[in-house]
C-alpha cells in the first residue's frame, strides 16, 4: 500500500478513512460488475444437439422462457440442497419431489423440461417437455419408462413456483450461504463469478422470484392445482391487468398430450375449443410457460411442432389386452363413442354444450369474452399475430389416441381411470394424483392405497374446479359391454 508523507493519522480517523474506502471500493466494484453484466453480449442459446436429435431438443432445448422464469444455473442447482425443508414430502431427491424427471446423462445435470441457456449468466428455463413428458411403471418395483409427449401427470408446476417463493423469502437466501453451497458443487466457480453473484446476481434473482410471487398471489384465492394440472389462462389475465381479486374464476385443467398433432389441425383446441389453429395454440402455450412475444424462439418451437405432428403414442402392452373382447368392444365404440372421438367422427374437434356434457363448468367460465379480445392482440405487428381465439359454451371433443396415457380423465383430471369414467358410481370423492404405477385393469394410474398416498398428492373433488360429474356417455351400457369397450379403448 502506498502512503503519503506527512502527519500520521489518529486511529479514529484511520478507521473512518478505511471504512469509507472499503465502502467506495464495494460501490465502485458493484457498479463495474453491473456495467459489465449489462454491456456483455449474450451468448447463443445452447441447443443441446438440436440439429441432430429432436427428442433431446424437445426435452432440453430453449423456446424462449428464460427471460421471465429462468434462474441462474448455479443457484437453481443448489436450491433443493439448501432448502430441502421447503420441498413437498414426496419420494425422490431434490426437484424430483416436485415431479421433475431426471435421466442419466442429461446435459448439465438438468431435468427433462428444463433448459440450459448461455446468457450473460447461464440460466435454467422451462420448455414444452415440462408439461408434456411423463413416466409409467408396470409395478412399484419396475423401472420408470419416460414417455415424451404424454401429459406430465407427475409434474407440480404450481408447487415449483411456490417452492421458489419459499426459498426467496427465507433468510438463508443470501450471498454467503448460497456462494458456499455453489462452491461445494463447483469448486472451479470463478472469482469473478463469485463477485458477480455476491453483488448483483443473487439479489436480482431473489427480487425477481418475489416479484413473480406477487404476480402469482391469485394462487392463494383458489384451490391448489396439484400435479399434472395448470391454470392456463388466468396468468394471461394477470398479464393484461385483469383484477384477479374480483375475478375468482378457477381455470385449472389437466395437461394434454402432444401426440398426433397433424390430425388435430383445424379442430377446435384447448379444453373449451377456444382456438382452431395449432400454431397459435403452440405459441400461446409457450407464452403461458414464461416466454414473451419478443423472446419466443420461433425456430426452436417450430422444430418441436413439426416433430409432434406425427408423434405416435406407445401402444398399450399387448399381453394385458383381452383380445377376445376387442372386436365386440370396437363395435360398441362405433355406436357409443366414435361420433365425438374417432379421428373421422362427425363431431370430433367440435364443442359439446355444457348443458349436454355436464362436467365441471369452472374452466369454461374462466375464459371470458373480455379475455378473447386481449388474446387476439398478442403478436400485434408480427407476422403470426393471434386471431383465432373465441368464446365457447362447452368443452371440445378430442380424438382418443393414446387414451391410456391420459389418466386421470375429464378436462380437470377428476376421474382417475377409464373404468370409473364408465362406471360413475365408482368415481372417488378423493384420490391421489402423481403416482406413476399403472392400474392395468381399470386403465389409469393407481390412485388409492398407501403407496399412492406417499407418492401422490390428494385430489378433492369437492373443491371448486374439481367436480367429477358429467360425461355420462356409455355409462348406461350393460356392465359386460363396458368391459369390452374398455378392452377396445386400450388399443387406441
Amino acid at each position: 500500500m502506498i502512503r503519503r508523507a506527512g502527519r500520521k493519522p489518529c486511529a479514529a480517523s484511520l478507521g473512518r478513512t478505511t471504512s469509507l474506502g472499503r465502502t467506495l471500493t464495494v460501490v465502485l466494484l458493484a457498479g463495474a460488475l453491473a456495467s459489465a453484466l449489462a454491456m456483455a453480449p449474450p451468448f447463443a442459446p445452447a441447443q443441446l444437439a438440436a440439429q441432430d436429435d429432436i427428442v433431446s431438443h424437445f426435452k432440453y432445448g430453449s423456446v424462449g422462457t428464460e427471460e421471465t422464469v429462468g434462474l441462474p444455473y448455479a443457484i437453481w442447482r443448489v436450491l433443493p440442497v439448501l432448502f430441502a425443508d421447503k420441498l413437498p414430502n414426496r419420494p425422490g431427491e431434490g426437484y424430483e419431489r416436485l415431479g421433475f424427471i431426471f435421466e442419466k446423462g442429461s446435459p448439465y445435470g438438468i431435468a427433462i423440461g428444463t433448459t440450459y441457456f448461455e446468457d450473460r449468466v447461464p440460466l435454467v428455463g422451462l420448455n414444452c417437455a415440462t408439461c408434456h413428458t411423463g413416466t409409467v411403471r408396470e409395478s412399484a418395483n419396475s423401472p420408470r419408462q419416460i414417455i415424451a409427449g404424454m401429459p406430465a401427470h407427475q409434474m407440480d408446476l404450481q408447487g415449483y413456483a411456490n417452492f421458489l417463493t419459499a426459498c426467496a423469502r427465507d433468510p438463508r437466501f443470501e450471498a454467503g450461504t448460497l456462494l458456499e453451497a455453489i462452491r461445494k458443487q463447483d469448486p472451479e466457480f470463478s472469482w469473478f463469478s463469485s463477485l458477480l453473484y455476491r453483488f448483483i446476481v443473487i439479489k436480482r434473482t431473489r427480487d425477481g422470484i418475489l416479484e413473480r410471487a406477487e404476480q402469482n398471489s391469485w394462487f392463494n384465492d383458489r384451490p391448489p392445482q396439484g400435479p399434472g394440472r395448470v391454470d392456463t389462462f388466468n396468468p394471461y389475465k394477470r398479464i393484461f391487468n385483469f383484477d384477479l381479486k374480483a375475478d375468482k374464476s378457477v381455470g385449472t385443467a389437466d395437461l394434454p398430450p402432444l401426440f398426433n398433432q397433424r390430425i388435430r389441425q383445424g379442430m377446435w383446441l384447448h379444453w373449451d375449443g377456444n382456438n382452431d389453429a395449432v400454431e397459435e395454440r403452440n405459441k400461446s402455450a409457450a407464452i403461458g410457460a414464461g416466454a414473451t412475444p419478443e423472446s419466443l424462439d420461433l425456430a426452436s418451437l417450430d422444430r418441436v411442432a413439426r416433430w409432434a405432428l406425427d408423434l405416435k403414442p406407445p401402444a398399450y402392452p399387448s399381453a394385458r389386452i383381452d383380445r377376445s373382447k376387442v372386436e365386440r368392444g370396437g363395435q360398441i365404440y362405433q355406436t357409443a363413442c366414435a361420433r365425438c372421438h374417432a379421428s373421422d367422427g362427425a363431431a370430433v374437434g367440435q364443442v359439446t354444450p355444457l348443458a349436454d356434457i355436464g362436467t365441471d363448468p369452472e374452466r369454461l367460465h374462466s375464459f371470458t369474452t373480455a379475455l378473447v379480445e386481449k388474446m387476439n392482440t398478442i403478436g400485434t405487428g408480427k407476422p403470426w399475430k393471434f386471431s383465432h381465439f373465441r368464446k365457447t359454451g362447452g368443452y371440445a371433443n378430442m380424438p382418443l389416441d393414446g387414451v391410456w396415457l391420459r389418466a386421470p380423465y375429464l378436462h380437470n383430471g377428476s376421474v382417475p381411470t377409464l373404468r370409473a369414467l364408465l362406471f360413475p358410481e365408482e368415481r372417488l370423492r378423493e384420490f391421489y394424483r402423481g403416482y406413476d404405477v399403472y392400474d392395468w385393469q381399470a386403465v389409469g394410474f393407481v390412485s388409492s392405497g398407501p403407496e399412492a398416498a406417499k407418492s401422490g398428492v390428494r385430489f378433492d373433488t369437492s373443491l371448486r374446479g374439481n367436480a367429477n360429474g358429467g360425461h355420462l356417455y356409455g355409462s348406461k351400457l350393460a356392465p359386460a359391454d363396458k368391459e369390452m369397450l374398455i378392452e377396445f379403448l386400450k388399443t387406441l
